[in-house]
């Protein structure tokens, strides 16, 4: 799902796509991250130009916090050294909640206080907008992409759900500017009906670095197997079918840290549909004539 981290993206092929995806992480830890999104985008021809739009919705929820945010985003495009280059803008709306209510304070031992004002005990909720933008160039045999997201380095101050009231706004939770790199390549296999996909993607917030890197080998376009490694954190393995326009997948990772003691890893489904554009111009104004001699 490329356009959730780089706005360049959308508009890259001449289909609409409709993706949706559901993560469940670390499943047997009491309030571990669930994450779904989904994503849609397609090319716009404006004049003898070529533009792509697109939208992209995550909603995720970790321990006591949910975050949501919904971008709009827009590409332009330039033919560049036989691909297309990209640059790509996105404004989204972000809402933080968070579950005060479910907050526990143990009292009855020597290292904790029943009470903590720094730790609110009511339910919280707060909005901010943001700014992401990105560069991807696209070749027939690679791509490569380069991104920002959360530039304005939103702080969301929180306050008490359902009230107007600005007196509890001193609780706040701040979305940390991140940077993006993405690659990959798509290189058939002579005499066969395999391709080999490697992938890469990699994210730091200039203070910390999480990267993932994959190797699918597809069958026929049609099936797909790949194997990944998260860096410090995790193996995975997925499956995927492609179908007409339609695709769906699965993902498994297991954890590499302590946390596979309390945990029998994560889960990972997605599926896909495209519908074929047609921007060429030899079917405008037809018309048919019969005659009868």
């Amino acid at each position: 799902m490329p356009t959730l981290y780089n706005a360049g993206a959308t508009g890259n092929t001449d289909y609409i796509r409709l993706r949706g995806d559901a993560r469940l992480q670390w499943l047997g830890i009491t309030n571990a991250p669930k994450t779904f999104t989904a994503t849609a985008d397609m090319p716009v021809k404006l004049g003898s130009k070529r533009i792509g739009v697109g939208v992209a919705a995550q909603q995720e929820s970790l321990g006591l916090f949910a975050n949501l945010e919904i971008g709009v985003q827009a590409s332009y495009k330039l033919k560049l050294l036989g691909g297309t280059l990209s640059i790509g803008l996105q404004g989204a709306y972000l809402n933080t909640k968070f579950k005060g209510s479910e907050v526990v304070l143990p009292d009855d031992d020597d290292y904790h206080e029943g009470t903590d004002e720094a730790i609110p005990t009511q339910d919280l909720s707060g909005n901010a907008f943001d700014l992401s933008a990105g560069v991807w160039y696209e070749h027939k045999s690679f791509y490569l992409g380069i991104s920002g997201k959360h530039l304005l380095d939103p702080t969301i101050g929180m306050k008490l759900e359902g009230s107007e009231s600005t007196e509890t706004q001193e609780y706040e939770t701040k979305r940390a500017r991140t940077l993006y790199f993405t690659a990959g390549s798509n290189i058939p296999i002579k005499n066969t009906l395999f391709e080999l996909q490697p992938s890469l993607i990699a994210a730091t917030d200039l203070h910390d670095f999480t990267g993932i890197v994959d190797l699918r080998a597809r069958y026929n376009k049609f099936l797909s197997l790949g194997i990944g490694y998260r860096y410090l954190a995790g193996i995975s393995v997925s499956l995927g079918a492609e179908f007409k326009n339609f695709f769906v997948g699965y993902s498994y990772e297991y954890p590499l840290s302590a946390i596979a003691k309390a945990s029998s890893g994560s889960h990972e489904i997605m599926a896909g549909y495209q519908l074929k554009l047609d921007f060429s111009a030899k079917n405008k104004n037809r018309h048919r004539s019969v005659r009868l001699m």
